[in-house]
């Protein structure tokens, strides 16, 4: 047994077996594989498993409520436990990992260096700790973290609660101790539970330094001044259209904006790789080949090494996780200025939304407050197929304040800077779910193009009746009769009903916010 680790004690560990700090990504990936946490595939990615668990289990998440949290959080959208709950729950986490061998990473979140935190991961996997290498940024050379850093936290994938006892609702728990900046994560091997539980101490930490946090993508043109901001939840497209290769990639998941311009949360890349194509998406798909990488869930031929991202038989969600320089145009800074075009992506699956819509500043604040999207399957546990859902600033679930505090950001921030906004739907035209199609994504790059260029600031618009979207008749190389989506469907009444049917779900999850005088600015019906 090897002697303690003196930054351990911080924790409250008594003894250990083995200790890999700050290990090189060569090095674990050597680890993972020795001990059979990963398959390496032809030509070189490592390829693993999460178990029962392929997403987010998104009602195991808990958040500590004491005398600082209480009137800081919306806890009509966050699951509260109390401090001997968190503090019983840590003492058997911590049993358990010192039985261990631990796999430790210091390292740090935030491109802006002004507003960077230190972060230390402790996990019993060695491939969590290359997805954490992968994810955040390495620590300067010379340069150690204070004890304890800003956030830490203990992965325990293979230690299970004990509901009765621990009065949490299953056996798997994700629980976020705000006022000690501790994670505890156990029940499950989903490498995204730790990246996000960062993102959500981050959005509720930055606000307090004057920083919006954003689930978004980030891209520049040429024209340093030509920020584009996009923000959407998993599957609506974020990663994808930021990977633009005429675009510089900020990043494609977590920013903030600040009051120096917005900048990367993270210094990799999570995203999802389900039929990705070499023809579509080709900077990703390179990634899908490259040693360093991991693909979460992908299936894998035992035999030839070979894997298959068409194959959906584990999970619709399978992910990569990569350095953020394995995209070629990626920024070598992970910071750009203000916003001019801020892209509010939903994956429609009523089909009655437009491909692209001007947005007014206070319809801009009405659909960032409702996150209207749709589930895509696997990206929850549960969820197989897409279903409509509202989701608060396009990411509810990491989002711990409220609503409110983060729309007033971004009006501040659009209102300081003249950024315009638009949304686009990337979800479906011509019908709904099972009868309709996806957007074409060929278009979808096309009518961003338009955007980004300022094609679209002077064509002539329709206002649709019921949401009040402003629609441009015309985008160059895009078929105009594609732009109204009621054009695209056979029936026109069944277009009409449908189209009333999401309006109605609109203005029924809007009353929960209590802000009449931005419920104007929504549809009627």
């Amino acid at each position: 047994m090897m002697a303690l680790h003196p930054k351990l004690k911080t924790y409250g560990f008594t003894k250990h077996q083995k200790i890999y700090w700050t290990c090189t990504s060569e090095a674990l990936l050597k680890e993972a594989i020795a001990r059979k946490e990963g398959t390496p595939s032809a030509p070189g990615p490592l390829v693993t498993l999460t178990g029962k668990h392929t997403g987010r289990a998104a009602k195991d998440k808990y958040i500590v409520q004491d005398e600082t949290t209480q009137k800081n959080v919306w806890w009509d959208q966050n699951v509260a436990v109390t401090s001997d709950q968190f503090e019983k729950l840590y003492q058997k986490v911590i049993q358990y990992l010192e039985k261990k061998d631990l796999f430790v990473q210091d390292c740090f979140v935030g491109a802006d260096l002004s507003l960077r935190y230190p972060v230390r991961v402790i996990t019993e996997q060695a491939w969590h700790s290359v997805f954490v290498r992968n994810m955040f940024f390495d620590q300067p050379k010379g340069f150690e973290h204070a004890t304890p850093p800003k956030f830490t936290v203990l992965h325990a994938p293979n230690f299970q609660a004990n509901p009765a006892t621990d009065g949490i609702r299953s056996e798997t728990f994700i629980m976020l101790n705000f006022k000690k900046g501790l994670v505890l994560i156990g029940g499950t091997a989903y490498a995204g539970e730790i990246k996000k539980s960062i993102f959500t101490l981050l959005n509720y930490s930055y606000p307090d330094e004057n920083v919006f946090p954003m689930h978004s993508s980030v891209n520049v043109g040429k024209d340093p001044k030509d920020v584009a901001l996009f923000f959407g939840l998993s599957g609506t497209g974020k990663t994808t259209l930021s990977a633009d290769p005429n675009r510089t990639l900020i990043g494609d998941d977590e920013h903030g904006w600040s009051q120096n311009g917005v900048f990367n949360f993270e210094g990799g890349c999570y995203a999802k790789v389900i039929r990705l194509s070499a023809k579509n998406e080709p900077e990703i798909y390179a990634t899908t080949q490259t040693k360093g990488t991991l693909l979460e869930n992908v299936v894998l031929d035992p035999k030839t090494k070979n894997f298959d991202l068409n194959d959906a038989s584990i999970t619709e969600n399978t992910r990569a996780s990569y350095p953020i320089h394995f995209i070629p145009n990626a920024s070598k800074t992970g910071m750009a200025g203000h916003p001019k075009n801020i892209i509010m992506l939903t994956c429609d699956a009523f089909g009655v939304f437009p491909p692209v819509a001007k947005l007014t500043p206070a319809q801009a604040m009405y659909h960032f407050i409702s996150g209207y999207t749709a589930k895509v399957a696997g990206t929850e546990v549960g969820v197989t197929e897409p279903e409509a859902t509202f989701s608060t600033c396009f990411g509810a679930p990491f989002m711990p304040r409220h609503s409110l505090d983060y729309a007033n950001y971004l009006k501040n921030r659009m209102e300081e800077h003249h950024s315009k906004a638009w949304l686009v739907n990337t979800g479906w035209t011509g019908g709904s779910y099972g009868e309709g199609h996806r957007m074409s994504l060929p278009h979808t790059r096309t009518i961003l193009r338009a955007i980004f260029e300022g094609q679209l600031d002077q064509v002539p618009t329709t206002q649709d009746p019921i949401f009040g979207l402003h629609i441009p008749l015309t985008c160059p190389d895009v078929p105009s009769d594609i732009l109204n989506p009621k054009n695209t469907w056979k029936d026109s009444a069944a277009y009409d009903k449908k189209a009333k049917d999401l309006a109605k779900r609109f203005i029924e999850n809007f009353k929960k916010f209590k802000v009449e005088d931005l419920a104007q600015y929504g549809p009627k019906v």
